[in-house]
């Protein structure tokens, strides 16, 4: 398939956002100025400034004396550059492939696109049509390459849609600076009476190299198609990304499940095709106001199933405020796996199949949080902190047989806390305990179970456990550091609860 490129110009672009934001200004003579080594620059002219005469690159000063009503506005460090982001980013729904061309335009690669707005001419109108109803002035051109594009969008004022392989055709009457040249060049090509583009084109290239520079040689092969040119977009496209652009914007719960379902189908069909499978998706929502709405899920297991999928998206459809609507779904895979065959069950005897019970976890991660989930696998460590490690995934196996042959509560706290205890010395267990302001009477007891401490890794005394009860029937894990001493206060802590 042909390359196909659009460049839209905003001839009129730091003016027209004044004016947006303070309408008075629309009829009145001003302009917007820099400091350059003590003295104001003008960047920037309004049209009724520019028809007194106003024009950029003047010193504010002269200007004031020429036309004493001319407002001065100072122009922000980097006002421009955020601004062209702000209107790329509303560019995504026309466009995977959005750039930002510097002072004033944007550049698209429309590869592809054109024909879900009903042809180029279509296509073109309506991204003109969206900025002039946002109070921009725009003139944009559509061509085989990013050069011709750009020259037409700025020099021709009739044709602005090159058919395929006519770069050259366009370019003959349009003036050298449309091949974006240098300033010292277009001076010594005017001074020589190379007044457009046909007047050299057919010279040969050395003479032109020597004159003008490799430069010269450059632009003129970009814009015929003979040399490609890089674009560097604002974003980065995921390998795994879909895109549906919606013709009316959407506002229901079911607009969004249907746009959903669409794209997860056409996704996970890509997926299926190379083998893989999503661990993480991200949808991203363009509304018509032109901000974006995202959610997240995450797959404890490379996945294809997209009733699965759909149901975790489903999850997170209250969280889309769509406002006046969305224009745009992005489905981006951020993270995929391959996907190996079915393993063995996650515990001997079990019924369940791997699949069966991440989805399960899937589903209880999408309402409660994935970090709210947790697997754990056996380390070769008595110390109980280190006993154990998190798993990386549903279907990591344990590297060690490690089984210490004794019961562990089923939570650990991360770090043991200390409570107050009343026990017969020195080795009985405790009599009741204090943790968190309450009293707990201990009825049953089991231990010392002792662990030392593992002196290759750091100092510190043994640790005696003991398992207790207390009255209403909680089952605690205490324990006394070191060996006992006058101060039980300072010796005993709970690390965890039984079930």
């Amino acid at each position: 398939m042909r390359k196909r490129f659009a460049c839209v110009w905003f001839y009129h672009f730091l003016p027209d956002y004044f004016i947006r934001r303070r309408p008075e200004l629309k009829n009145k003579p001003f302009v917007l100025a820099v400091l350059v080594r003590g003295r104001k620059i003008i960047t920037a002219v309004s049209l009724p400034a520019r028809k007194e005469g106003i024009k950029p690159g003047m010193v504010t000063a002269d200007a004031k004396a020429a036309l004493p009503e001319l407002e001065v506005i100072d122009e922000k460090p980097g006002l421009t550059k955020k601004l062209l982001k702000a209107i790329a980013d509303r560019c995504i729904r026309y466009s995977p492939i959005v750039a930002i061309d510097f002072p004033d335009g944007i550049i698209l690669d429309i590869t592809g696109c054109a024909h879900l707005w009903g042809g180029e001419q279509a296509y073109l109108a309506e991204i003109e049509t969206r900025f002039q109803t946002l109070g921009y002035h725009t003139h944009g051109a559509i061509a085989d390459t990013i050069g011709a594009a750009w020259a037409v969008s700025r020099f021709e004022k009739q044709k602005r849609i090159i058919e395929s392989g006519d770069q050259l055709p366009a370019l003959l009457n349009l003036p050298p600076a449309a091949l974006r040249l240098e300033q010292d060049v277009l001076e010594r090509m005017q001074k020589l009476g190379l007044h457009s583009i046909e007047s050299f084109i057919s010279m040969p290239r050395t003479v032109l190299r020597r004159r003008f520079g490799e430069g010269l040689i450059l632009r003129i092969n970009r814009a015929l198609g003979r040399e490609d040119e890089a674009l560097s977009p604002i974003r980065v496209i995921e390998p795994y990304e879909e895109r549906l652009p919606c013709l009316e914007a959407i506002r229901t719960d079911t607009g969004i499940k249907i746009a959903i379902e669409r794209l997860l189908g056409i996704l996970c069909q890509r997926l299926v095709k190379e083998g893989k499978g999503l661990r993480t998706g991200i949808l991203s929502c363009y509304r018509v106001d032109g901000k974006v709405e995202q959610v997240l899920i995450g797959t404890t297991r490379a996945s294809t199933d997209t009733t699965h999928l759909f149901k975790l998206f489903e999850l997170k459809i209250p969280e889309i405020e769509p406002a006046l609507g969305i224009e745009l779904f992005l489905l981006q895979a951020t993270k995929v796996e391959d996907v190996s065959p079915l393993q063995e069950a996650l515990w001997t005897g079990s019924d369940l199949n791997n699949t069966g019970i991440a989805e399960l976890l899937d589903r209880i991660a999408g309402r409660v949080g994935a970090d709210k989930i947790k697997r754990y696998l056996p380390q070769e460590h008595y110390w109980p902190e280190r006993s154990i490690k998190p798993a990386i995934s549903l279907d990591e196996q344990p590297t060690t047989a490690w089984n210490i042959g004794r019961p562990r509560p089923m939570l650990l706290l991360p770090k043991p806390e200390p409570v107050e205890v009343s026990a017969p010395v020195p080795d009985y267990p405790p009599m009741l305990f204090r943790y968190k302001g309450k009293v707990h009477q201990i009825t049953k007891a089991d231990g010392p179970e002792r662990i030392e401490s593992e002196w290759w890794l750091e100092t510190g005394e043994h640790r005696d456990y003991y398992q207790v009860e207390d009255e209403k029937g909680g089952r605690y894990w205490l324990f006394r550091l070191g060996h006992y001493s006058g101060d039980q206060s300072k010796q005993w802590f709970i690390h965890g609860f039984f079930a």
